[in-house]
């Protein structure tokens, strides 16, 4: 906690003085001049804050469930926290500096000039918890796994950096480049070089059936034209399609995490463009300070995931404080999370002291902070740990630009002139901070990135339902239906379709924030005559949403880039046709010069030339709206004062950095109604006066 720093004027016979408490003084004395009454102490209270078990942490403040436990397909910020402390990547986050990285499972690097190549050397007597040993083939295998896979991380993050996106979008396969030669050279069949199915199946024999002492496999890696090239036991070499100076910060993340090869071979290995269900139920072995201890429910509908301890970890074999902060040892043995509880649930856990971190949105903050039965002692900050808007990223309903009717443009624009967004941004409002922890922005950038955001200064869209109303009556004889509004009138074609009812899909469970948001769209579309309802999907069932057919016409979602590069991970991600689905664009927006110029973007090395090609973008989407823009929430938990070393990344936090610290608290009474709150070295929390 921030030292506060308080002034306050006590009244005592007629007699004012100013008292100011600093974190090494204690009460400052008035002038000698000043006749002081006698004062006496009435109470003396001496209150400690801990928790009920010193070997437990409860999470309660994750309102949906992750939806993968396998780090090559899970794709929400659900998923983080687990994956930040099972698995590891060559790299972690300086938690200082979001363009930094650190030594994690690789000791150092070497980059070359024109950032193409980066070149690892391994940490060495690292093992995953099932005792496979971590070494260069283990990178190899777990990269290529997660590109061949075809899954939201392994696309998303690799496209144009280690596979060709061109190619993926031809052959349906993501293969990282190179691989298909590589493979003929290995075995001597140039057939894998021309055929990217026979490639593809082949490759994945090779994972499902990874035996690193077969010569030929030895062989498959060590070729040198391909992405990853095994250098030796302990040395690895990634060359990238592109020349990118982000890559460090790409590989950060949980899709650069390392997986134990023999534990997935043995548990359903490896197939293209295919999910592992049980790495998906039960994830996989990591070499992180935590591991795995049970799961309940689903990937989706997870109700409870436990941790432990990893009593194997080799960050225990360091001295404390030589690892880089993210790479130490767990202090606290069990981290008990829980999804999906109710609001009244994260409210009273929390009171009673039962959960350490918990959430409820902006308008409740005051609810949990009444509840917490020391709020009459400390400030509403002591527990809500505000944590700015980075990561930045939007928040949306995104509209399927190739399925009926929200394929229509018109009716697109007919949507995004409809809502109110400044009733939308109030749901942010707290009353107990007197604040609005939201910002409206217009995407498809943040505000967080300028000069990367909104060059050319468009308009916020407008709140204008007559506006709303002429681009849907345009649309309806353009998309061939009608609809009517509120009063009677029908607009569009009366000959044509009536507009039916237009589902919005969220995951739930829906707070009430998203509850209130969805009201609101609701009630500002029926006014222009678009019937909306709400429909619900896990985030499993998400992972399905790989074509356009299969994606709903609507999706209240999100997305927050990967890495801190707003250009490839915000504007690429959501707007390239690469990334249809749940890989990024969920709005399947597919224009011809937005794909080019998002794909080419990241790689320029001009910035003005960059600021230029992002305008074009901008005016563009602007126009076509494939997306309503929501307003973007500021970070926050609610978390125990004893709970210290809640570090905040890139990736949220790290459950291996908590430790708990007692906190004392002494409520000292005197007889004229002043009472003084001190922490235990002496700091003064706060003085009230009742006289």
């Amino acid at each position: 906690m921030g030292v506060i720093v308080v002034v306050v004027v006590v009244v005592a016979l007629g007699a004012y003085f100013a008292v100011t408490y600093h974190p090494s003084k204690k009460v400052v004395s008035p002038p000698p001049t000043v006749t002081k009454p006698t004062v006496t102490v009435v109470s003396n209270q001496t209150i400690t804050l801990a928790p009920p078990n010193p070997n437990e942490l409860v999470d309660i403040s994750w309102t949906a469930s992750p939806d993968c436990l396998d780090p090559a397909t899970g794709f929400y910020v659900q998923d983080e926290e687990i994956f930040n402390v099972v698995y590891q990547e060559l790299v972690t986050w300086n938690p200082s500096n979001i363009f930094q990285v650190e030594p994690m499972l690789a000791t150092n690097w070497t980059i070359s000039s024109n950032y193409e190549n980066y070149t690892f050397t391994l940490r060495q007597g690292v093992y995953f918890t099932d005792g496979e040993a971590f070494n260069a083939t283990v990178v190899w295998f777990s990269f290529y796994r997660t590109i061949l896979m075809g899954q939201g991380p392994g696309i998303s993050n690799y496209a144009r950096i280690l596979f060709s996106y061109t190619k993926y979008f031809e052959t349906g396969y993501a293969i990282p480049w190179g691989a298909c030669h590589a493979l003929a050279y290995a075995t001597g069949n140039n057939a894998y070089i021309s055929n990217a199915t026979l490639c593809a199946y082949a490759l994945a024999n090779v994972l499902s059936n990874f035996n690193v002492n077969n010569a030929t496999i030895q062989k498959l890696m060590t070729y040198p034209n391909q992405a990853i090239v095994v250098l030796g036991p302990y040395k690895v070499e990634f060359n990238l399609l592109r020349p990118y100076r982000f890559f460090l910060l790409d590989i950060a993340a949980w899709w650069g995490a390392m997986v134990p090869p023999a534990y997935v071979d043995a548990h359903g290995g490896v197939q293209p463009n295919s999910i592992n269900s049980y790495l998906c139920q039960y994830g996989a072995p990591g070499t992180g300070p935590y591991e795995i201890q049970s799961v309940t429910g689903t990937p989706g509908e997870f109700t409870e995931i436990v941790l432990k301890a990893n009593p194997n970890y080799w960050g225990n074999n360091y001295p404390p404080g030589s690892l880089p902060v993210l790479d130490q040892p767990a202090h606290i043995q069990i981290i008990d999370i829980k999804f999906s509880m109710s609001h009244s649930d994260r409210v009273e856990l929390f009171a009673s002291n039962d959960a350490q971190i918990s959430y409820v949105s902006p308008p409740f903050l005051d609810q949990i902070y009444t509840a917490w039965p020391y709020s009459k002692y400390l400030p509403p900050q002591s527990i809500i740990r505000l944590l700015g808007y980075q990561p930045a990223g939007v928040l949306y309903i995104s509209m399927n630009t190739e399925e009926w009717p929200t394929n229509c443009t018109d009716f697109r624009l007919a949507v995004v002139h409809a809502i109110n967004y400044t009733a939308l941004l109030y749901t942010y409002y707290s009353p107990l901070l007197n604040t609005t922890l939201a910002e409206l922005y217009l995407g498809p950038s943040n505000p967080a990135y300028a000069p990367f955001y909104n060059p050319d200064n468009l308009p916020m869209y407008s709140y204008n339902p007559n506006l709303a109303i002429e681009y849907l009556n345009k649309s309806g004889w353009e998309c061939n239906f009608y609809t009517v509004l509120p009063n009677g009138t029908v607009i569009g074609n009366p000959s044509g379709q009536k507009l039916p009812t237009i589902p919005i899909t969220v995951i739930p469970p829906v707070t009430p924030l998203v509850e209130e948001q969805l009201e609101i769209i609701a009630q500002d579309l029926s006014q222009i005559g678009i019937p909306t309802s709400v429909e619900y999907a896990t985030t499993a069932e998400s992972d399905t949403w790989v074509t356009p057919s299969a994606t709903p016409l609507m999706v209240d979602l999100g997305w927050i880039p990967d890495w801190p590069d707003p250009l490839y991970q915000l504007v690429y991600s959501i707007l390239n046709v690469i990334n249809g689905g749940i890989s990024g664009n969920m709005a399947w927006f597919n224009n011809s010069v937005v794909n080019e110029l998002t794909a080419e973007m990241p790689f320029v090395t001009n910035e003005t030339e960059q600021l230029q090609m992002l305008a074009e973008v901008y005016n563009i989407t602007y126009w076509q709206a494939p997306y309503v823009w929501l307003p973007w929430a500021e970070y926050y938990d609610i978390v125990q004062p004893y709970v210290k070393g809640f570090i905040w990344t890139w990736d949220g936090y790290f459950y291996n950095t908590m430790y708990y610290q007692p906190v004392t608290l002494y409520v000292i009474t005197y007889s004229n109604g002043t009472q003084v709150i001190e922490y235990s070295n002496g700091t003064i929390i706060s003085m009230t006066s009742t006289s």
